[in-house]
């Protein structure tokens, strides 16, 4: 092929397979990343036909690095993961050491030096947040208790690899590696480890001053201006010329990784007004060039790794999938959260992905990993990605296996401490009439309120300790724990309570709360929320008396604003939306099939 089209044949060739087997995996309820690299290794050097340009694919791989960290930067929240912190953050630093040893040890078996291995294990640790979102998304998740921690967990691990990728050039010759220039090895040679060290964590802080200082006023001033124009094509370049300017720029001038540098470039955009617009704008881009990283990477997979070192990668999917699962597990419980919270976690980090990716490349360009071992991280994330729908599988049915089982219960849920502990002002004993409310999220926080004008008798069930403990600080009645546990309702005053309300979003956990509730008193009224009319169904099928759909409720409540405000009566415009609520309820009943339960997904 003529060396003029060999840019458009790597990119249409990359693109267009992508597109073939991401929705054929998609179809297979696999994620779509898994038919992204089955794409690279179509086109790669590996595997007959169709040969891309390896070294155009690694450039157009750079540029996805840059926007798929520019975008976790725009998407990064500070404060979901300080409401999180105080499990996220020493959770996922042992995790990150327990997997880390573990993939060293493997790799010092087979003969690789202990800088290989610990490199390696720390590409192991390292697990995908697209994956985990798309999961959390699939499941209903992501606003939950367990969906929140899941995603600061993960929040964490981005953050501590991203220092790795800092550190790893001034660490690779005591590591066993060798430093990407001249101007590296001759340091590395006068300097002692701590100097190189330091100058590059010198470099990187002059570097993050420079963004948190200057940028975080230039860029959405930037940003402003553009918007001004009114030109949808202006503003789209700016956001692009942040990106990969600040990325290229950073790397220049400051001896930085490109992805670091994205990463901040996201991060003051996302402290504009205009940052939810920036994330749109570069959203196709993103998702276009992302896409070719994962072909990239694909690309340098050699299928025969799976027959030449069997027992190798099957090490690779077990540290991933049961050593990193059972290690999150058992330190979630250490932090005396529920096990429904732990094995959640436990299937949220079941398996490897982008950062898995960044790092080895670095680390094969460093010298310090060999090129099997990126094979065998490739195969690795393949294997656990394509699994992670079994892990969560695992999950849900472990969670009734053992809620099954009182003894062994008790025995894994240890007591929670003096968090657990109700306040004065809620006993069991003269609770008599009152309203238990699962979950102080935002649709709890707003039932709360309308109680407390009401005077009406209530206590709320909490699983978050961050949450809990924000709500005993305003002296409100709040108990900690997992309401699928029977003793939790209990000290809530299940027995004499007057109203169930479920503000939690995960319709498979209201519907075993509910349930639970239905047999301490049948003569509770029970009321949920639902996203959809299938929930709705569902719910309603187990129990629940009144369901409400959020999207249905604003409609209704907008059409009853406009019919007052034409001229409408009270009376007359509550019996129309009345009316509308019956129709609507009819029709979608109609038309929805109730969800399957996530155990059968």
């Amino acid at each position: 092929m003529p060396h003029e089209t060999a840019l458009i044949a790597t990119i249409a060739g990359g693109i267009g397979l992508a597109f073939v087997l991401g929705f054929a995996a998609t179809r297979v309820r696999l994620p779509p990343l898994v038919g992204y690299l089955l794409a690279g290794i179509a086109v790669g050097p590996f595997t007959p036909g169709f040969v891309a340009d390896t070294g155009l694919a690694q450039q157009l791989a750079e540029i996805g690095v840059i926007l798929l960290m520019f975008g976790v930067g725009i998407h990064f929240s500070v404060a979901d993961l300080l409401a999180v912190r105080r499990i996220a953050v020493p959770g996922a630093l042992v995790q990150i050491t327990v997997a880390t040893a573990f993939g060293a040890a493997a790799a010092h078996l087979w003969g690789w030096s202990w800088g290989s291995g610990i490199v390696f294990g720390l590409c192991l640790s390292v697990a995908s947040t697209v994956v985990l979102l798309r999961a959390l998304e699939d499941r209903r998740m992501v606003d939950s208790a367990d969906g929140r921690i899941a995603v600061g967990w993960l929040i964490v691990e981005d953050l501590a690899t991203v220092l790795v990728l800092v550190l790893l050039p001034a660490l690779a010759v005591p590591l066993g590696g060798i430093p990407r220039d001249s101007v590296a090895a001759s340091a590395a040679g006068t300097a002692s480890l701590l100097v190189a060290i330091g100058v590059t964590l010198a470099k990187v802080a002059a570097f993050v001053v420079l963004m948190l200082v200057v940028g975080r006023r230039v860029v959405p001033w930037l940003l402003l201006r553009v918007a001004r124009t009114g030109s949808r094509e202006l503003f789209t370049l700016s956001v692009l010329a942040v990106a990969l300017g600040v990325a290229v720029g950073a790397a220049g001038l400051f001896g930085v990784s490109v992805a670091l540098g994205a990463f901040f470039a996201g991060m003051v955009v996302n402290g504009s007004d205009l940052s939810h617009e920036a994330a749109t704008e570069a959203l196709p881009l993103q998702d276009a060039f992302s896409v070719l990283f994962f072909v990239a990477v694909g690309m340098l997979f050699d299928p025969a790794i799976l027959l030449r070192q069997p027992l190798q990668v099957l090490t690779v999917v077990l540290i991933v999938m049961i050593g990193k699962s059972l290690g999150a597990f058992f330190i979630v419980l250490l932090f005396r959260y529920p096990v429904r919270t732990a094995l959640t976690i436990s299937a949220s980090l079941a398996q490897i992905g982008e950062f898995s990716f960044i790092l080895a490349a670095l680390a094969v360009a460093l010298h310090l990993l060999p090129p099997e071992g990126q094979g065998l991280i490739v195969a690795g994330a393949l294997l656990s990605i394509s699994l992670n729908p079994v892990a969560f599988w695992a999950a849900s049915r472990a969670n009734r296996w053992i809620g099954a089982r009182p003894h062994l219960l008790a025995w894994l849920a240890r007591p929670a401490g003096a968090a657990a502990e109700p306040r004065a002002t809620v006993d069991e004993h003269t609770l008599r009439g009152h309203v238990i409310i699962v979950g102080f999220g935002r649709v709890g926080t707003a039932i709360i309120e309308t109680f407390a004008q009401q005077r009406i008798p209530y206590v709320v069930v909490e699983q978050n300790r961050e949450t809990l403990e924000a709500a005993r600080s305003q002296g409100l009645p709040v108990l900690h724990g997992d309401a699928t546990r029977p003793e939790v309702l209990r000290q809530a005053g299940i027995d004499h309570a007057r109203l169930l309300v479920v503000a939690t979003p995960d319709p498979f956990q209201t519907r075993a709360i509910v349930e639970l509730a239905r047999s301490a008193n049948p003569a509770i009224d029970t009321v949920a929320r639902a996203h959809s009319e299938a929930e709705r169904i569902y719910l309603e099928r187990h129990g629940v008396r009144l369901v409400l759909i959020g999207e249905h409720e604003l409609a209704l409540g907008l059409a009853h604003h406009v019919l007052l405000s034409m001229g409408c009566g009270e009376d007359e415009a509550d019996a129309t939306i009345d009316a509308s609520r019956r129709r609507m309820r009819q029709r979608d009943s109609g038309n929805s099939l109730p969800p399957t339960d996530p155990i059968s997904t």
